[in-house]
């Protein structure tokens, strides 16, 4: 497939009205199936990155838990930088999920109106279970990223009040309080990192059966 790269500044320029961007697209040789596809690639590389991301802030996060109060200054804006970091991953997650489902559906209305454009009935009926196909195992993506999506923000949310609770309280007291804090959150990201992987899988899975059928 054609790298979209040197092109992202068209998407950028045409944001605001989703079918100029395919149709200037398609113009220059890009269908929206090779754009969903690269889509696809990208939001699973934003999973990887959140993931690593909030496995790393995690790590901080125990260490803060352990440190004489001395060093706790400089233990909060370690933490507080890596809680910044994981905000960011998230949100270019949800960005990338929500492109990918813009074009999924832009393809999806495309190719179902242009079933009635055939003459064989044949072709019809193998280009409509295709379509059929193609949906399913994009619904099973979309749950999968999305599942994966949802386990993120009630992780931020207790990282930003542990971190706001430090940012008030810098002392050796306060840290004690973080200990089952900190074990909660081992769960819940270990539960992350697993829905991630399984979102990625996925991601995979529907890129290889988008490639096959090109």
């Amino acid at each position: 497939m054609k790298s979209l790269l040197p092109w992202l500044f068209l998407g950028v320029l045409l944001s605001g009205c989703s079918s100029a961007y395919y149709g200037a697209m398609e113009k220059i040789g890009f269908a929206k199936r090779d754009i969903l596809v690269d889509r696809v690639e990208a939001a699973q590389g934003a999973q990887e990155e959140a993931k690593a991301q909030f496995a790393s802030a995690l790590e901080a996060f125990l260490a803060v838990a352990k440190v004489d109060g001395g060093e706790l200054k400089a233990k909060y804006d370690q933490l507080n930088s890596q809680l910044k970091d994981c905000e960011s991953r998230a949100s270019d997650v949800h960005n990338r999920i929500a492109a990918i489902d813009d074009v999924a559906q832009a393809l999806f209305d495309e190719w179902g109106n242009e079933l009635a454009l055939y003459h064989s009935v044949e072709l019809r009926a193998q280009s409509q279970r295709q379509l059929g196909a193609t949906r399913q195992r994009y619904a099973q993506l979309m749950t999968a990223m999305r599942a994966a999506a949802a386990r993120m923000e009630p992780i931020l949310v207790s990282f930003r009040d542990q971190v706001l609770f430090l940012k008030h309280n810098l002392n050796a007291q306060a840290l004690r309080s973080l200990d089952s804090t900190s074990r909660a959150l081992r769960g819940d990201i270990a539960n992350l990192i697993r829905d991630m992987e399984k979102s990625i899988r996925e991601a995979d899975a529907f890129i290889r059966e988008m490639k096959s059928v090109q």
